[in-house]
């Protein structure tokens, strides 16, 4: 099971001590924007970016975008 599949009640926000809820969450990047399903604080609105998700689908699309 990946980081993106798991419960994120399972993951708190260190700063508000609440449990993250699902989230659509917007990236913006060199004028692409693209929205997905993470784990967000309820209160303070952070986000949790998976480390699989970093370093695979962001990088990938990060690199297509700088190819153009």
């Amino acid at each position: 099971m990946s980081m993106c599949e798991q419960d994120p009640a399972t993951w708190s926000c260190d700063r508000c001590a609440v449990a993250l809820v699902p989230g659509k969450v917007e990236f913006s990047y060199m004028g692409g924007s693209f929205k997905v399903d993470l784990p967000v604080c309820p209160d303070c609105g952070l986000v949790l970016v998976p480390e699989e998700l970093a370093v695979g689908r962001m990088a990938d699309a990060e690199k297509i975008l700088e190819d153009k």
